[in-house]
């Protein structure tokens, strides 16, 4: 990992570590977990929020005041929207998808669940989905929440990665070892 990944790992640690606890003792994380799915959504479809928490030209207050305005639109609980209030405060913006993806694992450890990412050439359907969830959870021994891309590169089959295995059935990666098995021979 690079140097300033892994600064940003260490920020976004520390500060879902402290939003956690905070929620967790005031039995709050349900409204946690809600907020952690809007605020994922909001940097996957919103280039404006990506551009605000990256772009250095914004000042602390220009952040703070959007991020406020944001977390209010949004409905996030308090301690989530102090907490991302103080990030701007504090030039920490940045760090927003790292802290999501942590604040994910941290409910995620707290269910007794654990996230698989699932990389599949189309949509995976709702049985197809429900399936793979039950299938994994026999394998892992834990509840299995699917987080489900779409990479039409795949040409078929899926990747799917739980903690740090990775299991690649796709077209792509068969087609890949099939030519390097062709250059060995050759």
């Amino acid at each position: 990992m690079s140097e300033p990944a892994s600064i940003s790992q260490g920020i976004a640690a520390r500060y879902a570590t402290a939003v956690f606890e905070i929620a967790k003792e005031s039995k709050g994380v349900a409204k946690l977990e809600k907020g952690i799915d809007a605020l994922s959504t909001a940097l996957e479809d919103s280039a404006d929020l990506r551009e605000l928490i990256n772009s250095p030209v914004y000042s602390r207050d220009v952040q703070g005041k959007a991020i406020a305005a944001v977390a209010a639109k949004m409905g996030l609980d308090d301690v989530l929207t102090n907490t991302l209030s103080l990030m701007a405060e504090n030039r920490r913006l940045f760090v927003l998808p790292q802290l999501v993806a942590r604040l994910r694992d941290l409910v995620a450890e707290d269910k007794g669940e654990v996230t698989a990412d699932v990389t599949s050439a189309k949509a995976l359907t709702k049985t197809q989905s429900d399936k793979l969830a039950k299938t994994l959870k026999e394998r892992v021994g834990k509840d299995v929440k699917i987080n489900a891309t779409v990479d039409e590169s795949l040409i078929g089959g899926l990747v799917v990665k739980v903690g740090s295995k990775m299991i690649d059935t796709s077209i792509r990666s068969k087609l890949n070892s099939l030519q390097n098995a062709m250059k060995e021979v050759g």
